[in-house]
């Protein structure tokens, strides 16, 4: 487990390291320390600094979504921080929203002037849960990694809630396109591939995962049991997992490929 100081600190270093890299962080600033100057000539009030400042944390959080949920891989410790960013950037918008409505209510602007901010409030809105539905994809690769490590501390036996077939010990990039494309004639759909060889919370979990795909079906549905029997026919290893979190999320996918391995150190 991860010990939650070290991961606050992570986050911090994270974020440093994005607005570093931010230009709209790089602005902020760059408008703060303008008006730092003007305020210390008494050229502008400094209610107007510390809106300036208040927009460097907006562009840091910025910069961490664009990182994140834009990004191609997370891990469940970055994906609740994500959804924290998201979740701030929102608040914030409507503060100037409610502000703005104030302004209006007491006929010092015109209704026209909420259409900006109001514009800016459903964005951020629609920018959290987007931020929501990939934190949740996570959540669920997580949750199926934790799966397969219960599976290393304690070998699943007949009548388990975890199926192994080891087949014929092989599996490649050749044999998973085939599969994929008899899924795609029997189903009309594709294959629900939650990972694809490496991902972020495997190696926060300290496996490795290369050459392994996950499949989020459950392994009783009539999908699973089709891709089952497709795998053993084919000689294909396979681990099915029936796992679940309640209320949290669900751990059941089909592995295929031969069990993840667990990373050594330097390794």
């Amino acid at each position: 487990m991860r010990i939650l100081g070290l991961t606050a600190l992570v986050f911090a270093v994270c974020l440093g390291v994005y607005a570093q890299d931010s230009p709209e962080v790089a602005r902020a600033k760059a408008e703060v320390e303008r008006l730092r100057s003007l305020v210390a000539a008494g050229a502008v009030p400094r209610n107007q600094l510390e809106r300036a400042e208040e927009n460097i944390a907006d562009a840091e959080d910025a910069a961490f979504l664009r990182k994140t949920l834009y990004g191609a891989d997370l891990t469940a410790e970055q994906a609740d921080e994500m959804i924290a960013a998201a979740a701030r950037r929102v608040e914030r918008r409507q503060k100037a929203l409610d502000a703005q409505d104030r302004l209006v209510k007491a006929q010092v602007a015109p209704a026209t002037s909420l259409e900006a901010p109001g514009g800016e409030v459903d964005l951020a809105k629609k920018e959290y849960a987007l931020a929501e539905t990939r934190a949740d994809l996570t959540r669920q690769l997580a949750a199926m990694a934790q799966a397969e490590e219960d599976v290393e501390r304690q070998p699943a036996v007949p009548g388990s809630l975890t199926e192994r077939f080891d087949g014929n010990g092989i599996f490649s990039t050749a044999l998973f396109a085939r599969v994929e494309t008899e899924y795609l004639k029997k189903f009309g759909k594709p294959l629900p591939v939650s990972a694809l060889g490496e991902t972020a919370v495997h190696k926060a979990m300290g496996f490795d995962h290369r050459g392994r795909v996950d499949v989020a079906i459950y392994p009783d549905a009539p999908e699973g049991a089709w891709l089952r029997e497709y795998l053993t026919d084919h000689h294909i290893p396979y681990y099915a997992f029936r796992h679940a979190i309640p209320g949290k999320a669900t751990g059941a996918h089909i592995h295929i490929g031969p069990g993840s391995t667990r990373i050594r150190n330097g390794g």
